[in-house]
């Protein structure tokens, strides 16, 4: 073997850069999910991410899927579900999305389109009883938006892992409402008509709504498509270094692997400085002990992730300019 193999083989073993600017320098992505347990810093990642996103792309977007927004305490700023010019940013923007505000149906109460009356409350309680469908409608509404938007890349703060799962999901839901609809257009086909009819809604209604599901779900696939290209789509884990993150990262590795979405880049959140500690038993020596034991972990684990560590600090990470000092944190390697 030649001084050139033995040089090549040597920087192959070498550690990813702990930071991401791998994320940043590619610029050909279009989605960016940030997520992981519950608590663990995924909006103080994603607004920072965000934010430096904004210094290398023409266009930024931030969206939470989070039932439990935090965009607005973050940035100090009150954000709703259309997009809105973050202050301070000329090309960040931000928006919180409402899964419950959107219904399967859409339109009247109860989520009939008007005039419909209760054939289509009927499907729309049928929708209903399908696990997941009211959170992809609605997640499948805003991606159709956000597709015809001209942003460069958009950045989804998710909900904790289940529930982003979920989302990820999207197709395999949209295939099942198709067949349980498929199999009520053939039964209750007669009877929507007539109600529909009554109801001064026309001949047809039931088509349109049946179609409305269709055209969504044709959208879904197209956007899973997306997702499952590296070269359009990833996902940074947010972690903190304890047990049942560290539990819960390996099971949305897994998963993320499952549905064939890149993640390569894992951020290890609220990780202790040992300086300050007065002796051994203080309980700071005892948490940053029990915290290197767990970044140990991680480093065996992702060997083959760009593994990045930030610090605890003593206040909230809220408000422009502490969000732009701590994204620092993402680009520079930080060693406690």
């Amino acid at each position: 073997m030649g001084d050139s193999d033995t040089e090549s083989f040597a920087s192959f073993e070498e550690p990813l850069d702990p930071t991401l600017q791998n994320v940043l320098d590619q610029n050909g992505l279009k989605w960016i999910f940030v997520g992981g347990k519950g608590g663990v810093g995924k909006t103080t990642t994603s607004c920072c991410l965000s934010i430096l996103l904004s210094k290398v792309r023409e266009k930024v977007l931030l969206i939470s899927t989070d039932p439990a927004h935090n965009l607005s305490d973050a940035f100090q700023q009150k954000f709703s579900g259309e997009p809105q010019q973050v202050n301070g940013f000329e090309n960040l923007f931000a928006m919180e999305v409402d899964a419950s505000a959107k219904s399967v149906g859409g339109g009247a109460p109860g989520g009939g389109e008007p005039g419909l009356g209760e054939g289509l409350d009927f499907l729309n309680d049928m929708a209903s009883s399908i696990p997941g469908i009211d959170e992809a409608m609605s997640f499948g509404e805003v991606m159709k938006e956000v597709e015809q938007m001209d942003y460069s890349v958009v950045v989804f703060d998710t909900a904790p892992t289940g529930h982003t799962l979920r989302l990820l999901s999207l197709p395999q839901v949209f295939d099942k409402a198709l067949e349980k609809f498929a199999g009520a257009n053939g039964l209750f086909g007669s009877l929507l008509g007539p109600l529909s009819m009554l109801g001064g809604g026309g001949p047809g209604g039931e088509d349109g709504f049946f179609s409305k599901i269709e055209d969504l779900r044709r959208m879904v696939h197209r956007v899973k498509e997306q997702f499952s290209d590296p070269e359009l789509t990833t996902f940074v884990c947010v972690c903190i270094p304890e047990f049942l993150s560290l539990y819960e990262t390996e099971r949305l590795i897994q998963d993320l692997a499952e549905y064939d979405i890149d993640s390569h880049n894992i951020v290890v959140n609220q990780v202790l400085s040992s300086e300050g500690c007065c002796h051994e038993t203080c309980l700071l020596h005892a948490r940053v002990k029990m915290q290197q034991k767990y970044i140990s972990q991680y480093e065996d684990l992702y060997e083959d992730f760009h593994l990045v560590k930030t610090p605890l600090l003593a206040e909230e990470v809220r408000g422009i300019d502490k969000l732009r000092s701590f994204s620092e944190n993402l680009t520079k390697p930080y060693e406690p």
